[in-house]
């Protein structure tokens, strides 16, 4: 996989470069909420301005449907943030491939930086059929004379501006990438033990595959968020109405049977927050919530977060870590009152010693949300789902085109 240091030693004063990004930011009426992202990808970005390139930056957010433009779902908070960044004004077309990004692209003068409306506003971004996303894929690169892919968090969605664009230019993989890559690596192939892996998060579906991964890779799995329900239900207990995916029970009971076989330490929560309502989390009013034991949660009750004798049980399990991988928060965080349990996982990350990986998505927003030192962990990456399929196993497409 080419480096964008070997793009640069090459040179690219002059040249168009189309710079695939993820800035998939959060949007509240207009106004970004969480711009890491968009911070992740900035050092790349300035790297090719100050090189003299003429940077066109694409990306997609949100899921709008493909049939044009929708104003929810415009790039525009995020260029005009990205401007804020670089120090810069940065220039915005309001089209993918049409004439405003014809238009803008060549307008550009070296070091200069524009960003093209959402790409997912083009059916053939994300269509499945090779021809429909081959055809954007080629108007794509008549914008460009090299690509860059640093998305991370796309590079395992095999869409034309992730998959195909890069069969059509000189490409490399730009600094969060390379920097991405490097982290899953410690987490697969060079791993320092103990490992611990703390998965969290709504569905336990969402995490099966990596579980069965990590089962021959992880020296212990603590299991928190809307996904612990299931295994407790597996281990004969009442769970109330928490979440519970019952058609996964089966394969959660196999999971624990092969986790004791193997010496995997699996540990549950011993105690949970429940409550009979779900709470607030606009006006965020204070909740009614009473802690029981894991096995004793009542019929009428729905579990909201893990209680504080699983928080200090799971902070010791983390303790004397060497690598730990967090993916998924514990409790509704959006919530003050169900956000203890997310703030002690957080925390016993910073309290320990280990390399800590916190997995993007939901865990990377409630570390910034809670108010914790990003700086402070080991690295927060910027694709959760992108972070999951690696230690899946899984080839990624975007990151098979960039080796291509």
């Amino acid at each position: 996989m080419k480096t964008i240091d070997e793009l640069l030693a090459e040179g690219v004063k002059g040249k168009r470069v189309f710079v695939r990004a993820d800035l998939n930011v959060p949007l509240a009426e207009g106004t970004i909420t969480d711009d890491g992202r968009i911070r992740a990808v900035q050092p790349t970005i300035a790297k090719l301005a100050a090189a003299g390139a003429r940077v066109i930056v694409a990306s997609h957010l949100g899921r709008p449907k493909g049939t044009g433009v929708e104003p929810a779902f415009s790039l525009a908070p995020a260029a005009a943030r990205l401007g804020q960044l670089l120090g810069a004004d940065v220039a915005f077309a309001t089209d993918t491939v049409g004439a405003s990004a014809k238009e803008t692209v060549a307008a550009l003068t070296d070091g200069q930086v524009a960003v093209i409306e959402n790409l997912r506003f083009n059916a053939g971004e994300t269509s499945k059929d090779d021809a429909e996303r081959g055809a954007f894929a080629d108007e794509l690169a008549e914008l460009a004379d090299v690509y860059v892919g640093d998305g991370f968090g796309a590079v395992h969605r095999k869409h034309a501006s992730v998959f195909d664009l890069p069969a059509r230019l000189p490409h490399a993989a730009g600094s969060l990438i390379a920097t991405e890559v490097g982290v899953l690596r410690k987490l697969t192939a060079e791993v320092e033990r103990p490992y611990v892996v703390v998965l969290g998060g709504a569905k336990v579906s969402d995490k099966l595959a990596v579980i069965d991964q990590l089962l021959g890779k992880a020296d212990r799995i603590l299991i928190g968020g809307g996904m612990a329900y299931t295994f407790l239900y597996a281990k004969g207990y009442e769970v109330g109405i928490s979440l519970l995916q019952k058609d996964q029970v089966d394969v959660v009971k196999e999971y624990m049977k092969r986790a004791e076989e193997t010496g995997v330490e699996l540990v549950l929560p011993v105690d949970v927050l429940v409550s009979e309502e779900f709470p607030d989390l606009k006006g965020k009013t204070p909740a009614t919530f009473e802690t029981v034991d894991a096995d004793k949660i009542p019929a009428t009750k729905e579990g909201l977060d893990i209680g504080p004798r699983t928080r200090e049980l799971y902070a010791s399990k983390i303790a004397d870590a060497k690598t730990v991988f967090w993916n998924g928060p514990v409790g509704v965080f959006e919530h003050p009152d169900y956000a203890g349990g997310t703030r002690a996982i957080a925390q016993g990350l910073l309290d320990s010693s280990a390399f800590t990986v916190v997995g993007g998505g939901d865990s990377a927003a409630a570390v910034r949300i809670l108010g914790f030192d990003e700086n402070a962990f080991g690295h927060i990456s910027t694709g959760g789902g992108a972070s999951l399929e690696y230690l899946e196993g899984k080839t990624l497409p975007g990151l098979a085109a960039l080796e291509g």
